[in-house]
């Protein structure tokens, strides 16, 4: 054995995958979680027969055809399109910001080109030439009033930060359209796997090459690594070198389920709360991922799931890198030690301190194995 991933989310999982198929050698995939996945992991409820996504709602998007040619070969995808709703004020609006939140907000019935001016006016009144962090790039946008409703003190939850502290980055995750399109990504393809993450992970390592060993870590298997053989870390790059320039800050979430005697609790996949009177972010209801099953879907139960953002602290499970400019240079520190260690690779969301979604991920994953492992 010469090759030891530790982590078999998805960034782990492609380099494990591409290592026993390409390279015909033979591969170790340790992860300290009683199943493979890491955060992108579904299983099915007991109870009810519905497919839940353990770590909240995972949607596969990509508009990459090397990423979607790669994943279609372990599986195939639902047409599901991600539509996300949000709740403020005790009102209900479409999200991200269209023409259908736009007019609802505002009591009017702009045409797109409307809508347009109107903001353009909005926008003005604040003056902001060149935003400087993510409440300046949020007014730059969509204009104080939809910041103020929508963005400020959602953000605030999720990073337990004034927006005014966050790099204006952070934002460009979010789309904004004078239109009616209602879908939350604009990517070519999009969807959930039809036998779930769990099935479309199980495809994927299921290679006679690859061993997977669970609830096991870096730790317990160190003393097992021969000395020619390549670590492929996707942890944490402060724990692995045991803090020694700091610790990195992440941000947690805590997660909070429960099983209704209705058939569907709020009639969509995700709701999201702006107000700071819900310390949750989300709701989740997961039946609404797979409609095509008739049994679950249909059933007078449902399941449901509160996500809540957390403080990070030592053993939790780290979510999210808070990329300012501090983290990012006590990040460079550590990536410059890793470049230093004979035979070990960081990647993945962690071991990257990237805020990726699953798309980038395996493009990021695919690249490193042809220029960094195959080579």
């Amino acid at each position: 054995m010469k090759y030891f991933i530790i982590g078999s989310g998805i960034w782990g999982t492609v380099i494990a995958e591409r290592i026993a198929s390409e390279m015909n050698e033979q591969v170790m995939v340790v992860d300290k979680r009683d199943h493979i996945g890491g955060n992108c992991h579904s299983s099915l409820d007991e109870e009810t027969g519905i497919e839940c996504h353990r770590y909240g709602s995972h949607i596969f998007h990509t508009s990459l055809p090397e990423v979607w040619e790669y994943l279609s070969l372990f599986g195939e995808f639902t047409s599901y399109r991600h539509k996300v709703l949000i709740t403020h004020g005790g009102k209900v609006y479409a999200m991200p910001i269209n023409l259908f939140t736009i007019n609802a907000f505002y009591g009017k019935n702009f045409s797109p080109a409307e809508a347009e001016a109107f903001l353009a006016a909005e926008i003005a009144r604040d003056h902001i030439e060149h935003p400087a962090n993510l409440e300046e790039k949020a007014i730059s946008l969509i204009g104080r009033p939809l910041y103020e409703a929508f963005i400020k003190n959602y953000t605030h939850k999720q990073w337990d930060r004034n927006p005014r502290d966050l790099p204006a980055a952070i934002i460009n995750r979010l789309p904004f359209r004078t239109c009616y399109n209602m879908d939350y990504f604009n990517d070519t393809w999009q969807g959930v796997p039809k036998d779930g993450y769990f099935g479309l992970f199980k495809n994927m390592l299921k290679h006679p090459n690859i061993t997977v060993r669970l609830n096991c870590d870096y730790a317990a298997i160190r003393n097992e690594i021969p000395s020619d053989g390549m670590v492929i870390y996707t942890g944490m790059p402060d724990q692995l070198f045991d803090y020694k320039y700091g610790e990195l800050e992440w941000r947690s979430l805590r997660f909070e389920w429960e099983t209704l005697n209705t058939r569907d609790f709020q009639g969509t996949t995700v709701m999201n709360y702006a107000d700071l009177d819900a310390p949750y972010t989300r709701m989740h209801e997961f039946k609404h991922y797979h409609p095509e099953r008739m049994e679950p879907f249909n059933k007078e139960k449902t399941v449901i799931c509160r996500e809540y953002p957390a403080t990070y602290s030592k053993g939790d499970e780290a979510y999210y890198p808070v990329n300012d400019e501090r983290n990012n240079t006590l990040y460079i520190r550590y990536a410059e030690e890793a470049a230093k260690t004979p035979r070990l690779i960081l990647g993945g969301r962690l071991g990257s301190y990237r805020y990726w979604d699953m798309d980038k991920a395996i493009a990021n994953a695919l690249h490193v194995f042809e220029t960094q492992i195959r080579k």
